[in-house]
């Protein structure tokens, strides 16, 4: 279930507790026509809803007005597993946007997923291509979509910000659009690189950042920019993991947190680049 307090923050629960509360049917009306215009999103949106409430899991957006609700945007956000996509993705729901997500080429690739991927018009990226993957970005933002980047290319298993790449900077500026940053904490508790998949793990909190666009001077370089990226999804991080509402079971219960939080993952300086 969906609920939601304009500039609250916005719980996704199985249950309507507290102050929170109950979007019309009369909100989301225009979503929905929107999702009937795709041939795959709604399928997976449902799914994904099913599974999230089946689940409890105790979703948290904060700063979901930062996302424009008409025109191109790209999403910026830190990555800490392998379902990133689908909670940032749910963090656009309140402004009834949907996300094409740039991935790795091998994603498409696959049997299973290569299919949902392309159905849900996300973007592929060849490394070995990669001026085409900017260029189909770019035209999805020219044409009022939302792109949604992981700008540190890859997991981050010190699960603090690694250094940045500069595609999320250059795709904004070309197509002179909003850059918003976006920070998820929770989700790798249920599947992470280098640690035991959990997909049934039950009642686990998750909480989406997002903050405002990044002001983006003219005559500013891409490289001081993505500096500057990369300042605002620390601050966005380290709020949404000094904020999480639960702490680790016991010793080896420490692995989810950051190690300058007390935890036992690996210092971003001998973390796996």
């Amino acid at each position: 279930m969906i609920t939601s307090e304009r500039k609250q923050p916005i719980m996704l629960k199985t249950h309507d507790r507290g102050r929170t509360l109950h979007l019309s049917q009369e909100k989301f009306s225009d979503f929905r026509y929107l999702l009937a215009m795709e041939l795959v999103y709604p399928p997976v949106v449902a799914l994904a809803k099913t599974m999230f409430r089946v689940l409890d899991l105790k979703i948290q957006i904060d700063g979901a007005e930062n996302i424009p609700r008409e025109g191109g945007a790209v999403l910026a956000s830190n990555h800490v597993s392998y379902l990133d996509f689908i909670f940032c993705g749910l963090g656009a729901q309140p402004a009834k946007r949907l996300v094409r997500f740039m991935a790795k080429k091998s994603v498409f690739d696959h049997r299973v997923s290569g299919p949902l991927m392309r159905g849900m018009r996300h973007i592929p990226v060849d490394r070995d291509a990669g001026a085409a993957s900017f260029r189909e970005a770019n035209k999805a933002l020219r044409d009022g979509q939302i792109v949604g980047v992981f700008p540190e290319a890859t997991i981050s298993e010190s699960f603090t910000v690694k250094e940045l790449k500069s595609g999320a900077v250059r795709l904004a500026r070309s197509a002179k659009v909003p850059l918003i940053p976006m920070a998820v904490w929770g989700p790798h508790r249920l599947w992470t690189k280098g640690h035991k998949k959990e997909l049934t793990k039950r009642h686990v909190p998750v909480l989406i950042k997002i903050g405002e666009a990044l002001d983006m001077p003219k005559g500013t370089s891409p490289d001081a920019l993505t500096a500057a990226l990369k300042v605002r999804l620390s601050a966005l991080l380290d709020a949404a993991q000094r904020e999480y509402p639960e702490k680790p079971s016991g010793p080896e219960d420490r692995w989810w947190l950051p190690a300058h939080l007390g935890g036992t993952a690996p210092l971003p300086e001998a973390a796996p680049v």
